[in-house]
């Protein structure tokens, strides 16, 4: 007689490994890794110029799905100009000046 595990018991592991355990594929169990309390990183905007003869790249990114790139200087400053008038209207943003 063979035992197979039922469905709401995890299978037992074959190999050790340090490697987390997941729950899903690329779902880590165990506490939260974003900190619920204190000062966090919301929205950031990245510039590179690495140098005076290349051209600028900027990235604007918030935690509300917003993922915006941008090329050229033009563009870069618009993308700049357009970052905060998010940072001004953004709920994840506004939440915690509303509540001081």
């Amino acid at each position: 007689m063979t035992h197979h595990p039922r469905s709401a018991e995890p299978a037992p592991t074959t190999h050790s490994s340090s490697a987390p355990t997941v729950v899903a594929e690329g779902v880590l169990s165990g506490p939260d890794p974003r900190p619920t309390a204190g000062p966090r990183i919301v929205g950031m905007l990245h510039i590179t110029l690495p140098d005076r003869n290349t051209i600028p790249t900027a990235t604007s990114r918030c935690q509300c799905r917003r993922d915006l790139f941008a090329v050229g200087h033009r563009r870069v400053f618009a993308l700049v100009d357009d970052h905060a008038a998010h940072r001004a209207l953004c709920p994840l943003l506004t939440e915690g000046r509303e509540a001081a």
